[in-house]
Order: structure tokens, then sequence, then C-alpha cells
């Protein structure tokens, strides 16, 4: 049985550790990364594919500890294993709380960093690692999605039930709700994860080509079409194709659909035999496919086929207990990112956030705090927060009334505070007693 022989990112301060670790590695034929800082580390980790993650924990500025809890966070299924010259109890909780494979302690052999390896980097014949988890995680995260709500931890389970199968999906929410990131985590989390994921945003692409792009054409089907070609689903064969915006699916696309998740089968623009295929269909909306079926712009039919499990998110207002997780997620992603360091947030601001009704959602939220980090020096005040944000006031409707009858509402207030005597409610008040008789009196 042989190793993957992948990617390796290795972290750490001191030059000679990341020379030495590297000589090893190339010695097995892995291709390595190196990074001396936390913020490097998180560059490399989004422009590419790592399978292994060896870290350092004690760095400047950035510790190795919140690497892994990043890692942890946005890489759930990337193996890590912590290299430390400075071993400690506190340190070993802290790094196997946070999926942590292996520990090694400076100065190390040669035979045990390959041991360490063996143990942490997963052979290419090893079945995806279940999570068997039935709801977040105790720091709030679950393949990806934060939030330890009641409502997180409903959509959760459902992603526990239906991760392992390949049932049609169909998941609602209001824009900037997560969609694609519950799609991502369904597909992620279960047995399915090394087959393919393929995001198509139904909006993005001009409705004369959405046709072509998601089931592919044969050469001459129409001018420009030179050669065959696969669509989105081809290239999905054996995974899930997550289908964002379906409610923008023309009439032709939705019944191709139709015969997609009937008959389990494509065919391609300008043929006349199907092919079989064997995918998973994740669709998501923010709009109203009932009131859409309605006006017959969107087919029945499709939509019952569609929701053969639905998943409704909730908008952020009605989960504001999970704000500060994510405030602290968008914290930890820009601070390295504009500050090369960990930023925090002040009490004041924090109240602020939460008394906002984001009607954006995570996406809005996620671009407040990108602006605050930015604003801010070393902790997010209310200052560096939007104008928008700080006056914001929720009054009940029965409280919208026009200034006169607010005022006399105060005058009555100071009046019985004064046990109904006019001088002394006129002095509080900086009138004379007349201009009290006159403005209770005010229709």
């Amino acid at each position: 049985m042989q190793l993957r022989k992948e990617n390796i990112l290795i972290v750490d301060d001191d030059a000679s550790i990341l020379e030495l670790l590297q000589r090893h590695l190339h010695s097995w034929n892995y291709h390595v990364f190196k990074a001396i800082s936390v913020k490097d580390a998180v560059q490399i980790l989004r422009d590419t594919k790592i399978d292994l993650l060896i870290t350092d924990l004690k760095m400047p500025e950035i510790d190795g500890t919140e690497l892994i809890k990043f890692v942890s966070e946005h890489y759930p299924q990337l193996p890590k294993l912590v290299i430390t010259g400075y071993p400690s109890v506190q340190d070993s909780l802290v790094a196997i709380k946070s999926g942590v494979i292996d520990y090694l302690t400076k100065p190390f052999t040669k035979a045990e960093l390959k041991s360490a390896i063996d143990i942490s980097l997963p052979y290419e014949d090893k079945p995806v690692k279940q999570s068997g988890s039935t709801g977040p995680a105790s720091d709030g995260s679950f393949g990806g999605i934060i939030g330890n709500s009641e409502k997180i931890g409903e959509v959760i389970q459902l992603i526990e039930r239906v991760k392992d199968n390949k049932a049609t999906i169909l998941i609602q929410g209001e824009s900037g709700t997560g969609k694609e990131l519950v799609a991502r985590a369904i597909h992620y989390e279960g047995k399915f994860a090394r087959a393919p994921f393929i995001a198509v945003n139904c909006g993005g692409i001009p409705e004369n080509l959405l046709e072509s792009e998601l089931f592919g054409y044969k050469k001459g089907a129409f001018t420009g079409a030179e050669k065959d070609r696969d669509g989105f689903f081809q290239a999905a064969r054996g995974g899930t194709i997550f289908l964002d915006e379906i409610g923008n699916a023309s009439a032709a696309v939705q019944s191709r659909l139709l015969r997609v998740l009937q008959e389990k089968e494509v065919v391609k623009v300008g043929a006349q035999v199907a092919e079989k295929i064997d995918i998973r269909v994740i669709a998501a909306t923010n709009a109203d496919l009932k009131e859409m079926i309605k006006r017959e712009a969107f087919r029945e039919d499709l939509y019952y086929r569609l929701t053969v499990v639905e998943i409704n998110l909730a908008p952020l207002r009605e989960r504001r207990e999970d704000i500060p997780l994510l405030t602290e997620k968008f914290l930890f992603r820009y601070g390295i990112e504009f500050k090369d360091r960990f930023l925090k947030i002040s009490p004041d601001a924090m109240a602020v956030l939460q008394r906002y009704d984001w009607p954006g959602n995570i996406r809005e939220l996620e671009n407040v705090i990108q602006r605050a980090v930015i604003m801010c020096d070393k902790t997010v005040t209310v200052q560096d927060l939007p104008e928008s944000l700080k006056f914001t006031i929720d009054f009940p409707q029965e409280d919208m009334v026009s200034l006169k009858e607010m005022e006399k509402r105060y005058i009555r207030k100071v009046l019985n505070a004064t046990n109904n005597n006019k001088s002394k409610a006129a002095e509080i008040l900086g009138i004379d007693r007349k201009t009290i008789r006159q403005k209770l009196s005010d229709k």
C-alpha cells in the first residue's frame, strides 16, 4: 500500500527547521509548500490543494494554535500534524481538541517524522472519515457552517441524514444565508467527498448559454459548436452538482432537468441519444417557487422532484446568538489578511451587531467586519462600524406616532410624576402653565 505523493504544507518561523523538513519530505517524493508565518500559510491554503498541514505552535504575531483552529473551521477534511519545541499539556489539549492527528516534539528523528506522517496522511484507498456528529462542534463549526443556535442545529441534523445518499435536495433561504456552504457540507462531510462537487450559478450564465453549459452539446448543434463538449452535469459525474438560483432556469432547462431527475440520464444539446449519469442534484433559491408555479414561471412537477429533501435556512436576524461566532470567524480571517494579527471586538460594538437586523444576512455581516478590520487598530469599536448600524432602533409598530403625540405623552408623564402639579411640571418642562394646556388640547 503506497502513500499518495501529494502536497504538504510546513509552517515554522525557524528557517532551519523548514529546510530540514523540506529535505526529509523531498526524500519521500512529496511536494512541499513552506510558510514562515500563519498569514503566508493561509494564503497558500486558499490558492493550493493541500493534503497535510505540519505546523509549529510557537510563532510570533499569530501562533500555530490559531492556524489549527482556522484549518479546522475552513478545511475540516485536512489532516494536521503539530511539531513544537515547547511542549505543554495545555497546548496538546488544544491541539487534540482541534483535530490534530499527531504531535511531535523537537528535536525529532527522521524516522519519527515518517511515522507521524504515516499516521496523519490518508492512504489512497482509505475511506473518508465520517464525522458521526449530530450537531455543531463545541466551537460552533460543522463542515464550514458556523453557529450553535437551535435553527443551525436542525440544519446540521438534516445534513447528517442526507450526506451519504444521493437524494435530491432543495435549499431555500434569503440571499446571503449560506446556501452554497450547506451544499458543500452535504458533499464533503459524506462518503462521496472524493467525487467532484460542481457549483453552477444559474443566474450568472446567460439564458441562451445555460442549457449547453449544463448538459453539454454535440458538434454542429449551433453556430460555434465546433466539437463535442461535456457540460457541468458530465463534469460532476459520480458526485454532486449544485444549482444555485434555480428559479432563474429557463423553461427548456427546467424540462431537461426534470428528465435528469426522472430518468437519471442526460441528453446533450443536438444529441439524439441519452447517456446515463450517476449524480446528486442540490438546488437552491431565494425565490418563492410556489408563487412562481402559480404564475406558471416554474414547473410544478420539477418542484416536487427537487424537494425530496427540503432544507430551509433561517435569516441571521432569527439566530442572533450565532452573530458572535460568525464575527469571531471573520475577525480572524481578515485580521490575518489585513493586519497580520488576531483582532478583538469591544462589547459595545458586539451589542450593535447583535441588535441590527442584517437584511443582507451573513454576507452583509462579513462585509461589515471586513471594513471594520481595515478601519480599526487592535480592537473593533463602535466607531469602526458603519453609521447605518449604530442608530438602528426597532420600534413596535404601535409606537410609531407623530412628534406632537409623543410630546403630549411626555407632558402627561411629567404631570403624573408631579401629582398633576402644573406649576412644578411647567418648571421641569421649561414652559409655562398656559403652554401645557395648549399642547394637551392641540389636535
